[in-house]
């Protein structure tokens, strides 16, 4: 690439970057403590908009408020070109426009091929690298070839309840009960229910927003880069797992369902949509590997405010979408997340230390036509683990109470998602 351009990237960027624009603040950041004293490359990843650009400008004000940085945005239409011989050229002309530094902080690397090579070189003479990238399984192959051992990994999530009520300041504190604030928490609730946690989308409430992120992730980063000719097959599938979140599948049924060629072309598709980030699987719990590999799936979408724009007005389970927003949670809270699979089904089950250790039903609410199945999934999951205690997660119920001697907590999803 010519050298001319490149500095005038460099400052154009440097400039965008260092905008003193509000942040709200992460709780990812926290991690960050331990990652800066370390000379390890630190890794960012998760969906496009959700955030990763802004955690950087964010790492920088607070771990390096006085330091010089060398800041690239891999993502800026005008690097098409740039491949892996231009990173000696990017890297001098870094030493002629800014401040000496030993700290780089690279935007959506993954654009450029082999970037990993650089990286290395420039780890091994001693610098700190802070990298966002969209794509999970990419990422995961080039630092397993020449990175082993010198990452961290970070995954980031659009905005957790807990982050948006925190930048508002309402107080969870000792006036969380009081009625004003509680009014106030649920009221953010039913907002967030509807808009979910894309930054953009939650600040601007402009559809094109998540229509144009959506455009962007299937083209992108999925129909271009494995270059899938059938576009209409894995649009189909993409559109029907989001309008089913928390649903079983099977590669098989997708596969007549959709008319989609065979069951390796539906793994294949339902991994490239998992690598984006734009759905998640999780497996029913086996203690059996092989029986928990095959047994079937169920998925979640990134974001109920996707979900709510892209499905057109389709005919809503609530309860599945507030299922949804505690998977999201969960995984936030970078939890081993299963399903309880037997007689009856329990929706979340979290694996500690190699031990399963908490059971959680998610349900909008619980009344005599669905009390039977809720705890009987919850029960048997508990029974089944050795449980001492459940938990079942609603739109708006609080309650403690026992049964065959063991512990049920039922309280409204806001609440939890405040703990």
């Amino acid at each position: 690439m010519d050298t001319k351009q490149i500095k005038e990237l460099i400052l154009e960027q440097k400039q965008e970057f260092e905008n003193k624009t509000p942040i709200i603040k992460r709780q990812k950041i926290e991690k960050i403590d331990s990652f800066s004293e370390i000379p390890h490359i630190v890794l960012i990843t998760g969906l496009r908009r959700a955030g990763k650009s802004t955690l950087l400008k964010e790492i920088k004000r607070q771990y390096y408020p006085d330091e010089s940085i060398y800041y690239m945005n891999f993502e800026d239409e005008r690097l098409l070109d740039f491949d892996v011989s231009d990173f000696n050229t990017l890297y001098e002309s870094f030493l002629e426009v800014s401040e000496n530094s030993r700290i780089f902080f690279f935007d959506e690397i993954q654009n450029i091929t082999n970037w990993e090579a650089f990286v290395r070189r420039m780890y091994d003479r001693g610098f700190k690298f802070y990298i966002t990238g969209s794509n999970s399984s990419l990422m995961s192959r080039e630092l397993g070839t020449k990175l082993t051992g010198r990452h961290v990994k970070l995954e980031l999530y659009p905005f957790s309840f807990k982050e948006l009520i925190a930048s508002l300041d309402i107080d969870t504190g000792k006036e969380f009960y009081l009625i004003e604030e509680r009014a106030r928490i649920k009221k953010e609730f039913s907002q967030y229910f509807e808009t979910g946690g894309i930054p953009e989308y939650y600040i601007y409430r402009n559809k094109d927003i998540i229509r144009n992120l959506y455009d962007n992730i299937l083209y992108k980063d999925i129909i271009v880069r494995y270059g899938i000719k059938d576009e209409a097959a894995i649009k189909s599938l993409a559109y029907y797992i989001i309008t089913n979140p928390g649903t079983e599948i099977s590669y098989n049924r997708l596969k007549n369902f959709l008319n989609i060629g065979s069951q390796t072309t539906v793994k294949n598709y339902i991994d490239h949509l998992e690598n984006s980030y734009l759905i998640f699987t999780i497996n029913a719990f086996d203690y059996s590997l092989k029986k928990q590999m095959y047994s079937k799936k169920k998925v979640y979408v990134i974001d109920t405010g996707l979900m709510n724009i892209l499905a057109f007005k389709f005919s809503r389970d609530a309860g599945k979408m507030l299922e949804n927003i505690v998977f999201l949670e969960l995984k936030n809270r970078e939890y081993e997340v299963y399903y309880h699979a037997g007689k009856n089904e329990c929706d979340f089950l979290i694996m500690e230390g190699g031990d399963i250790t908490k059971a959680i039903q998610v349900t909008q609410r619980i009344h005599e036509s669905n009390e039977g199945r809720e705890l009987g999934g919850l029960m048997e999951a508990m029974d089944r683990y050795d449980l001492q205690e459940g938990i079942i997660l609603t739109e708006d119920t609080e309650d403690m109470f026992d049964k065959d001697g063991r512990k049920i907590i039922v309280k409204p999803v806001w609440k939890w998602l405040l703990e």
